[in-house]
């Protein structure tokens, strides 16, 4: 009996029909076939077709469900471990390098914040500006405590300037000061600036009187003098050391001075008794009415020659700074993110050369175009998954070290995580289009004879 069932061409979706007859079920051109491809030697692992329909003596392509294309997705990965290891660690790199400049940056300004916090951003500094005739300006003796008539003021301190050296020892060569100050320091000058000793102790009613000094951290260090009870010499005569102090974020000009009583300065020291710098502390709400009342309180005659600032202000500046560094370096991240995404390309185009047999069998077997893109598709952003999320981890873990090592709470914002994550599967997925494209573009015929 002759068949008179005619099959069309095939089209770009559909695989080749396939004849009617006794065996394909019911003899008028419609029934099932199921099958399951296991291995196929040398070819490569194609993976399950599934139910294949046939109506009207042409093929119904099978529909693969988010398992199956995840699944022949990971094949592809396997069977090539390091060439993807190596893909991945190009993407890893990029997306690491993002993350940590922006940990290290949020945990500084972490830092900074807490810093601030504990130091607090209401201390206000008082000094006289060069007058008109570029003579030196300075603030009448009365200034600190006229400063410390305005009502939302809490603490007022001063130093003033003296024209003493400090040595270690009366043998050093006059001029070799080390740029080191020494300063008449009122004894309410500590808790003012929210400074602290590190050794010894803090000039009190007693010490002020007499040649006692005491040094910052960076004098300190200077002169290799760190012990209470050491000698120095100052202003031609010996003064005794009570103590050191560490480092003052909101007035780092105590780090490199001498600090003297306010009455031994006088004493000793010739002293004029004329404050050079005035620390206030005001209630935060406060802040900027008393900045606007210093000027004309510290110095009536002259408020023009009063110059206020805020030194915590200082602090946000250098963050400002940092901020600026950190887009460069993030800059530089999206460079060696978007390398490995060509890594990820160029892999994705080998690896279609490579397995032209195993595309053109499982056309021949029924697999659509769009089945063949989508596979390798998948294939790039499991890729990039992969390398995205180790990124990820080994940013995290260089931003975790370095905040540690300095003592930085460890910030890594949500957002850096997920938007390193979403450009890699973004690069992957537009990496890996173009071969996935001209995966399946391949004829059966012609990917089965170019094996």
């Amino acid at each position: 009996m002759t068949d008179d069932t005619t099959n069309g061409p095939p089209g770009d979706d559909a695989p080749p029909a396939l004849p009617s007859g006794p065996r394909g079920g019911d003899g008028r051109g419609r029934g099932r076939v199921r099958g399951d491809v296991g291995d196929v030697g040398d070819v490569g692992d194609v993976g399950d077709v599934g139910d294949v329909g046939v109506t009207g003596g042409r093929l119904r392509a099978a529909r693969l469900g988010p398992q199956d294309i995840v699944r022949l997705g990971g094949t592809g990965l396997r069977t090539r471990p390091l060439r993807i290891f190596l893909s991945a660690l190009g993407i890893a790199i990029g997306v690491a390098a993002m993350i940590a400049v922006v940990g290290i940056s949020g945990s500084g300004r972490a830092e900074v914040d807490r810093r601030l916090d504990a130091l607090g951003t209401n201390l206000l500094r008082v000094a006289p500006s060069d007058s008109l005739d570029g003579t030196e300006a300075k603030l009448p003796h009365e200034a600190v405590a006229m400063i410390g008539r305005i009502p939302p003021v809490r603490q007022v301190a001063a130093t003033g300037a003296t024209s003493a050296h400090i040595y270690r020892n009366e043998h050093i060569a006059i001029g070799r000061t080390g740029s080191l100050e020494v300063l008449a320091a009122d004894r309410h000058l500590l808790p003012a600036v929210g400074g602290h000793i590190r050794r010894g102790r803090w000039l009190d009613s007693a010490t002020e009187q007499y040649p006692a000094v005491v040094l910052g951290s960076t004098a300190a260090g200077r002169l290799d003098v760190y012990t209470p009870g050491t000698r120095v010499w100052l202003g031609d005569r010996w003064f005794s050391l009570v103590g050191v102090l560490d480092p003052v974020p909101l007035a780092p000009e105590l780090d490199s001075a001498a600090l003297v009583g306010w009455p031994a300065a006088r004493t000793y020291l010739r002293f004029d008794g004329h404050p050079s710098t005035v620390y206030v502390r005001s209630e935060d709400s406060q802040i900027a009415e008393v900045r606007g009342v210093l000027p004309a309180t510290a110095y009536p005659e002259k408020p023009g020659q009063v110059r206020i600032s805020r030194p915590s202000d200082a602090l946000a500046a250098r963050e400002a700074t940092e901020s600026a560094l950190t887009g460069l370096l993030l800059g530089l991240g999206g460079v060696a993110l978007l390398v490995g995404g060509v890594g990820v390309g160029n892999t994705m185009v080998i690896s279609v050369l490579e397995r032209r047999p195993e595309i053109g069998l499982r056309r021949a077997l029924g697999a659509t175009r769009g089945q063949i893109r989508t596979q390798f598709v998948t294939e790039s952003l499991l890729l990039s998954l992969i390398g995205g999320l180790g990124g990820t981890v080994l940013g995290t873990a260089i931003t975790a070290a370095y905040a540690l090592s300095r003592d930085w709470p460890t910030v890594v914002p949500v957002w850096a995580s997920a938007a390193g994550i979403g450009c890699t599967l973004l690069i992957g997925m537009l990496a890996g289009l173009y071969p996935a494209v001209r995966a399946s573009r391949l004829s059966p015929t012609e990917a089965l004879s170019g094996s």
